[in-house]
């Protein structure tokens, strides 16, 4: 018994000495298999031929930091990617609710939320590159042009009237009021910036805008030209402004000295002395008393009465010291292009700046700087005025004329405005409306109307309208208009010859300003429309003498006349009737 159990114990000795060893070696395995490894070889403790102490510690250590590093490096790089994919993931899911929302695939114009400004900043330089902006457009037509209108501080000159029918008004919509406000003060803090002018230089207001054109291409954006008083006489400061559906960007500032700026005025005509010395007075006060930088260049055809209109220049020249002029005379039936042509290429001096003008064309001297600041020589544009034409008689603002208040009281205020608006059918019989009104009133010491008295010009939809369909009224520079091939000299008579010149500058790189001009007026004169025109011709003479004779409301006034004085004359016999 004794035996068996000193064998027992024997036996266990050995058996745990044998598990102690076992896990030991296990252990010795472990830590063998968890000793990180270098790229080429496992790390261990400083080999047998290797250093040995502090500098195989030091080895060691280094051999660690480097592994670090490494896998530092590729964890950001396995975040970057993760990054990328979340990214992608995430403008998938964007544009899977943009297809959502759109199904009927419309085509809408969303841009990407993740746009970033740069871009942003590119589409809209590309919106103005695609604009009519620094050159011209090949148009094929001229329906394809697309005017502008102007504006001052207070009006604005417009083709597109809308419901008002007002030529000119204070801009009633309050989003074309907030445009052109918000236009004029981007301008004026360009003008004001430290970084666009001298330290000394003055403050610029709104009092130092003078006028500005604007038009906008839907597809693109809007346009603004504005011109500011310059620091000197006959110096102006012109600021181009885009809005291309977003903020206004400044396209370009600069300094225009119009001081040397001759304007060579043509005029070509035929008789008509009495509407010659009309404008020659008009011509005095503005160009020669006024602007003192025009050049009159007539074009006369024939003979007949050609001395008389000689006569009106040299008296003209004499009496205002004026030699800035020339005539020509030319034989044969009267054309206004031919005469316009032969006009401009008679001129011998430098390029000069040419308004073709009429016999029957009134202007201001505010009119001959639009003409200078609007057309730019090299090719790079010409300005078509749209003028204010005056129907029959009227164009004039009645109650500034001498006795107008007198009359109206005297005849009794609804008498008084028939007979207005029906004498007003013809400018020759107003000045005659004074004595009539003292005949019916009873009385002589009235004072009359007098025909030497100034007439008001106004721009008003009961006194004519912008005439946009007429194009003969052009500034341009010389040298542009002899590269586009100048007029067509075969059209004889009256019309189409502004038409086809106004195509060749469509038809050109030019920029074409196509503006309401409030400083220039095509006085009302009786139309003849002569059985020498060809079928087109005498139609569109005809058409322009219905327009011309008279507004909607006077023409109406005289087909109504006979029912309106009924009226009146039952209106008056009530009152009478009630007095007794």
């Amino acid at each position: 018994m004794r035996m068996l159990r000193r064998g027992l114990l024997a036996w266990v000795s050995r058996v745990a000495v044998l598990l102690v060893l076992l896990c030991c070696a296990v252990s010795v395995l472990y830590m063998l298999a968890c000793t990180p490894r270098g790229d080429e070889e496992q790390l261990a403790l400083p080999r047998a031929n290797g250093p040995t102490g502090k500098e195989g510690y030091q080895a060691v250590l280094q051999e660690w930091e480097e592994q670090h590093r490494n896998y530092v490096s590729s964890l950001k790089r396995q975040i970057a990617q993760l990054k990328a994919e979340l990214q992608e993931r995430s403008e998938q899911l964007r544009n899977g609710q943009y297809q959502a929302s759109d199904p009927a695939g419309l085509g809408l114009d969303r841009a990407p939320p993740e746009k970033t400004q740069a871009d942003l900043l590119a589409f809209l330089h590309s919106q103005v590159d695609k604009a009519e902006v620094h050159t011209g457009v090949k148009l094929a037509t001229e329906y394809a042009a697309v005017p502008f209108d102007s504006f001052t501080l207070q009006k604005v000159y417009q083709l597109e009237t809308g419901l008002t029918r007002h030529p000119e008004e204070k801009p009633v919509r309050k989003d074309k009021r907030d445009e052109l406000v918000e236009a004029i003060e981007s301008a004026l803090e360009t003008l004001n910036s430290p970084a666009e002018g001298s330290p000394n230089q003055r403050p610029y207001t709104a009092s130092d805008f003078i006028e500005g054109i604007y038009r906008t291409e839907r597809d693109k954006g809007t346009l603004y030209e504005l011109t500011f008083k310059g620091d000197h006489k006959h110096e102006f400061k012109r600021l181009v402004l885009f809005r291309p559906f977003g903020p206004i960007m400044k396209v370009k500032k600069e300094k225009l000295n119009m001081a040397n700026t001759l304007i060579n005025v043509i005029v070509p005509l035929a008789k008509r002395v009495d509407k010659f010395r009309q404008f020659m007075q008009n011509f005095r006060e503005m160009c020669i008393q006024q602007d003192g930088r025009v050049h009159l260049t007539v074009v006369y055809f024939g003979k007949e009465e050609m001395n008389e209109v000689k006569g009106i220049l040299e008296n003209t020249s004499k009496a205002a010291n004026f030699r800035n002029f020339t005539f020509i005379q030319l034989n044969g039936e009267f054309s206004r292009g031919k005469g316009l042509d032969v006009g401009a290429r008679f001129w011998k001096g430098s390029n000069v700046l040419l308004f073709f003008c009429d016999v029957d064309i009134y202007f201001t001297s505010e009119f001959l700087n639009t003409c200078r600041l609007n057309t730019q020589p090299a090719g790079r544009s010409a300005l078509v005025n749209i003028l204010w034409r005056k129907c029959g008689g009227q164009g004039m603002d009645l109650e500034k004329l001498p006795g107008y208040k007198e009359n109206r009281v005297a005849m009794g205020s609804q008498i008084f405005e028939v007979w207005m608006l029906v004498l007003l059918l013809d400018s020759i019989l107003i000045q005659k409306l004074g004595e009539l009104a003292g005949v019916l009133a009873g009385s002589r010491d009235i004072e009359p109307f007098s025909a030497t008295e100034t007439v008001y010009l106004v721009i008003k939809k009961e006194t004519g309208f912008w005439r946009d369909f007429g194009f003969g009224m052009t500034c341009q520079y010389r040298s542009d208009f002899i590269n586009i091939g100048g007029f067509d000299l075969d059209i004889k008579g009256w019309g189409g010859e502004d038409v086809h010149l106004y195509r060749k500058y469509l038809h050109s790189n030019l920029i074409v300003v196509r503006t309401p001009v409030r400083g220039l007026f095509h006085l009302w004169h009786e139309k003849r429309c002569v059985d020498e025109l060809t079928p087109e011709q005498y139609k569109m003479c005809m058409q322009s003498k219905a327009m011309n004779e008279a507004s909607h409301g006077q023409l109406g006034m005289l087909v109504f006349r006979h029912e309106i004085e009924a009226h009146l004359r039952k209106q008056k016999q009530k009152t009478s009737s009630k007095k007794t």
